[in-house]
């Protein structure tokens, strides 16, 4: 079977800092929280963002590598920390994140106020069967919800705590992927690049409407963690249907 192919989109291509294995891996690390329990000996360990480009997804979790990522870093102080739990979860609550946050609704946030705190999130959730090995990121319950806060807010990455992880598990609860003791999260790399440009056709533009000081380079920033870079071309297109539009509504 042929491989996948990586970057199929002329603007959309692997990061060139991710370009060293054939697995593109993010320049981000996972919290201990979503770290990898109970599975190999109850062996505990952090897990880093990658992808496979041959598209195989049957990776054993149990890789014998004894190469290990890196432990993550720990999250921004002061950021706006989103706690939620089973019950939330199971109600589609999105209030736990509109207190902890300030934004009711989708127009009243105003990223300036949000890029430098940024935003976490703690979940607090209890399982069924405390043996489960599943991770949070594999749980449909928990998905469905992240799934109803980007419907929401669909701009919500560009805000999350990068440092900490938080953009890597956000994209786990929304692109399909496995999980490896080595490599950590591994996406479906159609999935995750479809993903990344479905957030930069609305960041970019996002950030533009309030004014937010170099969004191409906010917006390439964001996909770059996540292993894509954006070529200038892409920008270049939606600044052109942008300015089109606003002459057709003259």
């Amino acid at each position: 079977m042929a491989a996948a192919k990586v970057g199929i989109l002329p603007w959309l291509i692997p990061s060139s800092s991710a370009t060293s294995s054939p697995l593109f891996s993010a320049a981000v690390k996972l919290p201990g929280v979503w770290r990898v329990r109970g599975r190999k000996a109850e062996k505990d360990v952090s897990v880093s963002v990658a992808f496979n480009p041959s598209g195989n997804f049957d990776i054993s979790a149990f890789d014998s590598h004894d190469d290990k990522v890196e432990p993550p870093m720990p999250p921004t102080s002061g950021r706006y920390e989103v706690v939620i739990d089973n019950d939330s979860i199971q109600r589609l609550d999105l209030s736990p994140f509109q207190t902890a946050t300030g934004i009711t609704s989708p127009s009243s946030a105003d990223p300036r106020e949000y890029l430098d705190r940024s935003i976490g999130f703690t979940i607090n959730y209890r399982r069924e069967d405390a043996g489960d090995p599943r991770e949070l990121s594999e749980y449909p319950d928990i998905r469905l919800w992240f799934v109803r806060l980007d419907a929401m807010y669909p701009w919500l990455p560009l805000l999350l705590d990068w440092r900490a992880g938080e953009l890597a598990r956000y994209a786990a609860m929304l692109v399909p992927h496995q999980m490896s003791l080595r490599m950590g999260v591994v996406f479906n790399p159609e999935a995750l690049e479809l993903f990344v440009m479905s957030k930069v056709f609305v960041v970019y533009p996002w950030l533009k409407r309030h004014a937010v000081p170099k969004p191409r380079l906010k917006t390439s920033d964001m996909a770059r963690m996540l292993g894509f870079g954006i070529g200038d071309q892409l920008f270049d297109l939606i600044d052109q249907y942008d300015l089109q539009t606003t002459t057709d509504s003259l």
